[in-house]
């Protein structure tokens, strides 16, 4: 979105919340049906018009007209559909700035140990309200104050955590603010191993240098990240493999995390020692 600012009227504050407005027939910047993403800050959108699939690690999610959800940072696949435009108001919101805004003292009556990459909110009146008072924003020429953007992001967080009903995003704006370093490496790593990310990608979701990030890794999984990486693709692979007799290798290999089926069948000769094909078909 950052490169292509004339197909979204942006507006950025300190360096790291991104607003965006999209209302286009269809931008045709991703032109693939399906298109594998991921982002290291958390976001939340509402949909004017048009629709999306969210495909997950978890499951996939259906995002249509007057939806409001929130999608946790890290990887996914896009669906789209050229036949409608796409309209929506989206921000970009960091871990940092969540805490900061709700600060030690938010505690949730809730706490779940596992959150949903996405989660769809409930469209209250006040909600509607607050993105009624975004659009004035995006037809003006002019841009708002610093001071004033990072006010209405404070206000669509805080306007969140004040409805009960939205019990799920609560739960885990708790884990944000309590949640040790290692466990949220552990969750960060658990939830995206899938995707084909690089280290780098990685170290940025778990707000880490590169450094940073390896020498963590190694004290909480006692293994390099490339180790680990390649041995929970490939046993998620084989799993796939032994129940889904019918789904095509390359599509496996893709779900898994791999770049390509060359790699994929090299990667999983050589740890079970026999080839993708074998195992779907019954063999050991």
């Amino acid at each position: 979105m950052l490169q292509y600012p004339n197909y979204h009227r942006q507006f950025s504050c300190n360096d790291s919340l991104i607003t965006a407005f999209s209302c286009p027939a269809e931008t045709r910047l991703m032109k693939n049906k399906f298109s594998a993403l991921w982002t290291q800050y958390n976001y939340l959108f509402y949909v004017v018009e048009g629709r999306k699939i969210w495909h997950t690690s978890e499951g996939s999610y259906d995002i249509g007209t007057g939806s409001c959800v929130f999608v946790r940072k890290g990887a996914f696949v896009l669906e789209q559909f050229f036949d409608v435009g796409f309209c929506l108001v989206l921000f970009f919101i960091p871990d940092d700035f969540i805490c900061q805004t709700l600060g030690k003292k938010f505690n949730p009556p809730v706490r779940e140990k596992n959150h949903k990459q996405v989660i769809t909110l409930n469209s209250s009146e006040t909600l509607a309200a607050f993105f009624l008072s975004m659009a004035s924003y995006f037809s003006e020429a002019r841009e708002p104050a610093q001071s004033l953007l990072e006010l209405k992001f404070k206000e669509l967080i805080l306007t969140i955590a004040d409805n009960p009903v939205n019990a799920e995003l609560l739960s885990y704006f708790c884990t944000l603010v309590n949640e040790p370093g290692t466990v949220a490496l552990e969750r960060i790593m658990t939830d995206n191993y899938r995707y084909n990310l690089k280290l780098e990608q990685f170290a940025q979701l778990s707000n880490r240098s590169l450094s940073a990030f390896k020498r963590d890794f190694q004290a909480i999984f006692h293994s390099t990240p490339g180790k680990w990486l390649s041995e929970k693709r490939l046993l998620y692979a084989k799993s796939v493999l032994t129940n889904n007799r019918k789904k095509a290798i390359s599509d496996i290999a893709f779900e898994s995390g791999f770049e390509t089926l060359a790699h994929f069948s090299r990667s999983f000769k050589k740890r079970f020692g026999v080839t993708p094909s074998a195992i779907q078909s019954g063999g050991k």
